[in-house]
């Protein structure tokens, strides 16, 4: 069950800095083996790579196969239900829909005495897309990350994803990839897959950015990589916050913060109420309801260890304290969401009433699932076609345009001693 503990106590401040610290831990070792794949592979390439995946992941992957071919996608059609097939295709059109609505365009501006200003908005070239795979399926990982790509104009997507022990990409995570859009799928995972991304092997192209989800080791060697290639995020255990009122149903609220749980055991969920009554309701639910589900074990540590349930007076209360912790997931389950919605400052992604909860975004209702964790959601926006363009500025000044601005051009320079700026002003009107 959920610990209920009220703000402005002890154990409120302590439960408030365990959430903030919670992602901080990484082990020094992690690090220096993370470098050390990367150096190797940066200097062998293939070789590396290939070694490495043998190594952790499957020994059936070799130069000669570890891309994956037109005949594999076509056997993973046949090997994925009906039903899946409809959703997958459903899930697909929505996100694509959302992102369509990102989309930015260049533009120009003329103005008087024949200057002209403007901005030139490109997709990016290359994007890597990494998706956790082996035993695991998240072809919503998929989804979340390409079809944004594909929407930016991004011509090549690139997608690794760790085989399983027969060398195998799971059938699920292919047909996403193909109805994504992806345009080449590599059998490598981990730390490996994110470093040939980063350098360019001779069958992994260089990329621009690499984007998505992975564990530790792929979190750190994408951390390691930026600056050779740019990065979405270094991602850190999921959370979900809750902000309920009497009104609200305990059944959903409790399978709401189990869904979260359950993704790992550093992931955390905290609801935030202004009613004893329900707190100790939603505890009742979490006892019944986590009987049944498959991962309880996982739910179990998640809740105890970083999930609480606070009792506020008031809704405004349980908003600054939102608002303070910046969750990746924030639902809004009261009777009017709608009048509160401009006072959430910080979230990754809201969630509007009792019927739209969390794992609709995950897999649905278009918005991206790639969300700011750890508190950065202060700062951090979601993944969107955002992240896959690049944008240049452009200047035209006629010489009438520029001699009115000359001396002042050569005013700021000289006070910054830059004279050669200055000098190339004057000279062109000596």
């Amino acid at each position: 069950m959920l610990n209920i503990i009220y703000p402005n106590t002890a154990e409120g401040k302590k439960f408030m800095q365990i959430i903030k610290d919670r992602a901080e831990g990484v082990q020094k070792d992690v690090i220096l083996r993370v470098e050390e794949m990367l150096s190797s592979i940066k200097a062998k390439g293939d070789e590396a790579v290939i070694e490495y995946t043998n190594k952790f992941d499957s020994e059936k992957v070799n130069k000669e196969n570890i891309c994956v071919t037109k005949s594999e996608i076509d056997e993973a059609y046949k090997n994925v239900t009906k039903e899946f097939l409809e959703a997958i295709s459903q899930a697909e059109q929505n996100i694509r829909e959302f992102h369509e609505k990102q989309k930015r365009n260049s533009w120009m501006d003329t103005k008087e005495n024949s200057v002209i200003l403007g901005q030139t908005v490109r997709a990016l070239d290359t994007v890597g897309i990494y998706v956790p795979g082996g035993t695991a399926s998240y072809p919503s990982s998929v989804l979340m990350n390409a079809v944004p790509a594909k929407v930016a104009g991004v011509k090549n997507v690139i997608m690794t994803t760790p085989p399983s022990k027969d060398g195998t990409i799971n059938p699920y995570i292919l047909v996403a990839a193909d109805k994504a859009g992806v345009d080449k799928v590599f059998k490598v995972g981990g730390a490996q897959a994110i470093g040939a991304l980063a350098f360019g092997t001779e069958s992994i192209p260089k990329v621009d950015k690499i984007v998505g989800p992975g564990n530790i080791y792929v979190a750190m060697a994408k951390r390691s990589v930026y600056g050779y290639v740019n990065i979405d995020m270094i991602a850190g255990p999921s959370e979900i916050l809750v902000i309920a009122d009497e009104s609200a149903n305990p059944k959903f609220l409790a399978a709401d913060l189990m869904s979260q749980a359950e993704h790992d055991v550093l992931a955390s969920s905290t609801l935030v109420t202004t009613s004893k009554e329900l707190a100790d309701k939603v505890n009742e639910e979490i006892t019944r309801q986590i009987q049944y589900l498959s991962r309880k074990e996982i739910i179990k540590s998640s809740i105890e260890n970083y999930g609480a349930i606070i009792v506020t007076e008031n809704i405004k209360e349980a908003i600054d304290m939102a608002n303070n912790i910046a969750p990746e997931h924030l639902e809004l389950v009261v009777k009017d969401p709608f009048k509160y919605l401009g006072e959430i400052k910080n979230a990754g992604s809201i969630f509007m009433g009792e019927y739209s909860p969390e794992p609709l975004g995950d897999y649905m209702a278009g918005p991206n699932h790639v969300l700011p964790t750890s508190g950065t959601a202060r700062f951090f926006s979601p993944l969107s076609v955002d992240d896959y363009i690049k944008k240049s500025s452009f200047i035209y000044y006629s010489e009438k345009a520029l001699s009115e601005y000359k001396d002042k051009i050569v005013t700021l320079a000289e006070v910054e001693g830059l004279t050669a700026h200055a000098n190339s002003i004057k000279v062109r009107f000596e």
